[in-house]
């Protein structure tokens, strides 16, 4: 069942610095969905304590709470929204786009998360961890999304799917990691065209790393 608009605002759960937050706020402002946003202090723990450990189980920003629906995990939210308020906009039906789309998801969660993302908090919060790993794994995905974008626009064909806007803001943010984009300039185009969705809203910008 889908409808048009939600009945009240969607209430997303988020930590301001958290990529994986503002892939879905951008995704609810791409579709013009009405949305509060609740900051979660995860300096306090306020993520482990029960009463937000009954909305995810797994202790994580973002969660959304929609009506009678509530669901974490940002890659989930975003296949959500889109089957809902945006059915075939966002995410093809097809069996192959469906699984085009499915293939970058992945990467969301995998390459670029353990890459881009990973060395960005470890210069974001001053961890004492190794970056040079976490580095090597963000450029060799860019090198990847490089020769990718010289034959389409977007990651998974001619128009922006869900697998843009999981990909996004960690790519967009990867100098704050001390990752440079400059050899990159087809991602730098593809970052550009998402910037000039209409609805595009950006995360904050950390001065750290190559953006000090």
């Amino acid at each position: 069942m889908t409808s048009s608009k939600p009945t009240q605002p969607i209430r997303l759960h988020r930590m301001a610095l958290s990529g994986h937050a503002h892939r879905v706020q951008l995704f609810l402002s791409l579709l013009g969905l009405p949305y509060e946003m609740v900051d979660v202090d995860l300096r306090a723990g306020e993520h482990k304590r029960p009463e937000f450990l009954r909305m995810n189980c797994f202790g994580q920003v973002p969660v959304i709470q929609d009506g009678d629906v509530t669901l974490g995990d940002s890659n989930a939210i975003l296949v959500y929204l889109e089957g809902r308020y945006a059915p075939g906009r966002w995410l093809p039906r097809d069996p192959v786009g469906a699984a085009q789309v499915q293939r970058w998801l992945s990467v969301a969660a995998g390459q670029l998360a353990f890459g881009a993302a990973a060395a960005r908090v470890i210069v974001l919060f001053k961890r004492p961890d190794d970056p040079s790993a976490a580095i090597e794994r963000a450029n060799a995905l860019l090198q990847v999304m490089e020769s990718e974008f010289a034959s389409r626009p977007f990651l998974a064909g001619q128009v922006p799917t869900l697998a843009d806007i999981a990909n996004y803001t960690y790519t967009a943010h990867a100098p704050e990691g001390n990752v440079s984009l400059e050899p990159y300039p087809n991602v730098r185009a593809w970052l550009a065209r998402i910037e000039a969705l209409p609805g595009f809203i950006p995360m904050m910008k950390s001065p750290v790393g190559l953006a000090a």
